[in-house]
């Protein structure tokens, strides 16, 4: 299995130079639609997970507390030349988003922009953005995912053990996975390929 920490980071620092030319026009329209679903409040403190060379930056209000991170270095430090671009002052770092550095409850808004179709335990990743997320706090997904209501298929199954490798993993289920987590669900928008890309706000359940 190819899809592991170590190949990420790996890969992801070959990406790098070039990302934006991938994912910087493509992704644009996705990434405002799933930050405008967001309740933004001034002062809040933000966390961006698996945040890459900074794309979301642009879209994310000015009166924020913004922290970033990120498993790959190199992505690290081009999203800190565009912070300084944008005049946007982000605390960034490298980090496992299995492992977050951070405390209980200590952000409003967490965000996971095409992370969790590419980590290798998504599970664990929204366990630890559930632990950071204050108990009224806002977790905002955009990612590619297999619909819901079927698993994938034997061909899809069998074509993901390339994808996984190189790009994405492309049998992963929004809900499922979500709610298993312990979060609910309070806007789920198709937002490109029809519904093969979504947008997703939850918050913790109650309890949690």
């Amino acid at each position: 299995m190819f899809n592991t920490t170590a190949w990420n980071r790996i890969r992801y620092g070959l990406y790098a130079p070039v990302y934006d030319l991938v994912a910087e026009r493509a992704f644009r329209g996705a990434r405002r639609t799933a930050l405008g679903q967001v309740t933004w409040q001034p002062g809040m403190r933000v966390l961006l997970v698996g945040a890459g060379t900074g794309l979301d930056l642009p879209w994310l209000p000015r009166d924020v507390e913004l922290h970033a991170t990120d498993l790959s270095p190199a992505m690290v430090s081009r999203l800190g030349q565009r912070a300084e671009a944008l005049g946007r002052d982000v605390q960034a770092g490298v980090m496992d988003a299995e492992r977050l550095d951070y405390p209980d409850d200590h952000f409003d808004v967490v965000v996971m922009h095409l992370i969790l179709a590419v980590m290798p335990a998504p599970a664990r990743g929204l366990t630890e953005a559930r632990r950071v997320l204050k108990p009224e706090g806002q977790l905002c997904v955009m990612d590619k995912f297999q619909a819901d209501d079927r698993p994938a298929g034997l061909a899809r199954r069998g074509l993901n053990a390339f994808t996984s490798a190189i790009a994405t993993d492309i049998t992963r289920q929004a809900r499922p996975l979500l709610e298993a987590a312990g979060f609910v669900i309070e806007q789920d928008t198709p937002v490109m390929m029809g519904s093969l890309f979504r947008a997703l706000l939850a918050r913790r359940a109650k309890g949690e």
